[in-house]
């Protein structure tokens, strides 16, 4: 089963890639970034449905931390972004399979949103390594 969902985050990240490949500059940065927090504060939202409200501070600190990977990514470079997303599995794996928020997301979306990240994360390696200069496409 977990192959299945593994296999679901690849089917989903394929039409960002897609939407995504020929931006350039702050516009990949701003489309990837928001993309970045809208994965954080999906847990948000899955702590409200369940009620848990002590649980919803954890997840803020996550849209915190990943919103500064966004922040870091304008300032410094797409590389920011590859490194946000590639640390976001382990949030999933860390809180949200193995952990103390196993209840609040569905095991089928952290093992989807697994493969979704490292996917995303080795394709904006990628594109950071093409030397695009952040100024194009403001």
């Amino acid at each position: 089963m977990i192959l299945l969902w593994l296999f679901l985050g690849l089917l989903l990240v394929s039409p960002l890639i897609f939407i995504t490949r020929k931006l350039r500059g702050k516009r990949l940065v701003h489309v990837m970034g928001s993309s970045l927090v809208i994965a954080a504060l999906i847990y948000i939202g899955f702590a409200i449905i369940w009620g848990d409200t002590k649980w919803l501070a954890t997840e803020f600190v996550g849209v915190l931390l990943y919103s500064a990977f966004y922040w870091l990514a304008l300032q410094r470079g797409l590389v920011w972004l590859a490194i946000g997303w590639l640390l976001h599995p382990a949030w999933d794996a860390a809180l949200h399979l193995f952990g103390p928020g196993a209840h609040i997301a569905p095991a089928w979306y952290a093992w989807a949103c697994i493969s979704f990240d490292v996917v995303l994360a080795a394709y904006l390696l990628k594109r950071s390594l093409e030397k695009q200069p952040m100024a194009i496409n403001t």
